[in-house]
Parts: C-alpha cells; structure tokens; sequence
C-alpha cells in the first residue's frame, strides 16, 4: 500500500472515531440533566445584571491596577538588569528568578497575610490594594523579561546614534529605545493582560464582599447557594466576552509584526 493511501486511510479512521463518539455522547446523554443543570435560565437570570455591573467590572478594574503596577515594576526591573553596576543586575535577575518561581497564589497570600504577621505592614485599599500588589509583584517578573528583550530587540545603532547627537544615556532610552521596544512587545503584554484576567480568579483568597466579588467568586458563591452549576457556566462565557477579543487582537498585532519584517 501507498504511503498517500495509508495517509488517507488513516485520517478517515480518526473521522471516523470523532463521528462515532459525537453520535454515542448525542445518543447516551441526559440532554434534559444537563439543560437543567449546566443551563438553568431561571438561574442565569438572576445573574443580570450584577454579573456585569459588580463581578465583570470588578475583574476588569483588579486587572487593569496590577497591570499597571506590574507593568511599572517590570520596567524598573528590566533596566536594572541591563545596567553597567553589578548589584543592581543581581537584584533583579533575583527578584525576577524568585517571582518567576512562586505561584501567584502564595505572593498574594503573603502580601495579604505574610506582611501584617510578620512585619505588621498593611497595604491600604484593601481587596484591590492587597490583590493589586500581590499579583502585580508576579506579573512584574514576567513582563520584566519581555520588556528585557524588546530593548533589546531594538538595534544598538539607534541608541549609538543618539548619544553622537548629544543626548544622554537616559534621555535616549526614554526617547529612542523605549517607544520602539514597546512597540515590539504589545503583543507579549496584550498575552500578560489576559493572564492577568484570569488570575484574579485568586483574589478569593482575600475574602469579599458583595460589592467587591470577582467574576469567579461572585459565581461560585451563586452555586453554592442555588446548587446548580449554570453559574460557572454564565461567568465563564463572559470570560470570553472579555477576553476573545483581547486575544484576536494579539493575533492581529503579530501578523502585523511579521508583515512589517
């Protein structure tokens, strides 16, 4: 037999497979437990509208503050790790190597816990303080990488160029190097923010209230209470609600990158 044939035969198997266990789970399930169980209407109703208005809007705010404290850091890092004194490129390659290692779970423990016990030192804001914090010191060390190579990935001429025009190191790097290298690293970071989406889903560590619930908690609690697991099912759609988009739009951004090259 061929090896074109044995191809062809072997992708209509796996055809073949697929259609038979779609046609076996359409024929065995309990169509009417799982309506009843996983899409509740009467459950999902009365989600609205406070799925969107705390829980939605509570996840988008949790996110965008850590973003933007991480993001910060991250720089801070990344410079340090590129510059000429020694020290400060071990701090942060161990900073970053630290961070890196740790699951975001226990830093946003410790930040919320670990600090007050130890050291008796509170951050302020509460819920968003304390979840902004802890999850923007883990997102720092990785976004502190990509921001790493994006400068980078900015050719050394550029930086040569305007220090021979009289500028400092610095004033070059803010004016020259930086807006380039975050050009070359929207699509990294657009990836990091919706990590970051996600990983709120942790701030249930912090305990809540009814106006401060993230997407994940709001919905877990509503479960509990209805015994029903529609509510996963609605918070996880507008995860994607929020999150497709973001993730098209890295698509767009990379294309866009390699048609550029």
């Amino acid at each position: 037999m061929k090896k074109t044939t044995k191809q062809k035969l072997r992708r209509a198997i796996l055809y073949l497979v697929f259609v038979l266990a779609v046609v076996l789970f359409a024929v065995l399930a309990d169509w009417g437990q799982i309506q009843t169980s996983f899409f509740n209407l009467d459950v999902a109703a009365e989600m609205l509208p406070r799925v969107f208005t705390v829980a939605a809007k509570n996840t988008i705010v949790y996110t965008f503050t850590a973003f933007s404290f991480g993001l910060v850091l991250a720089l801070v890092l990344a410079l340090m790790k590129r510059s000429e004194i020694r020290p400060y490129r071990w701090v942060a390659n161990s900073y970053i190597e630290l961070f890196r290692g740790l699951p975001a779970l226990v830093t946003i423990i410790f930040v919320a816990y670990g600090l007050p016990i130890a050291l008796d030192i509170r951050i302020p804001g509460g819920l968003l303080g304390q979840g902004t914090v802890g999850l923007g010191l883990v997102a720092a060390a990785y976004m502190a990488e990509t921001l790493r190579a994006g400068i980078e990935a900015v050719p050394r001429g550029q930086m040569e160029a305007a220090r021979s025009l009289g500028m400092s190191r610095g004033a070059a790097m803010r004016s020259i190097v930086l807006p380039q290298a975050f050009r070359i690293i929207i699509p990294p970071l657009t990836n990091e923010l919706v990590l970051l989406i996600k990983d709120t889903s942790l701030f249930f560590v912090l305990g809540s209230t009814p106006v401060n619930k993230e997407l994940t908690k709001f919905g877990r609690d509503l479960m509990t209470q209805k015994f029903n697991a529609t509510p996963l099912v609605v918070i996880a759609l507008v995860y994607l609600i929020i999150t497709l988009p973001l993730t098209r739009l890295v698509a767009q951004l990379e294309k866009r990158a390699a048609r550029a090259r």
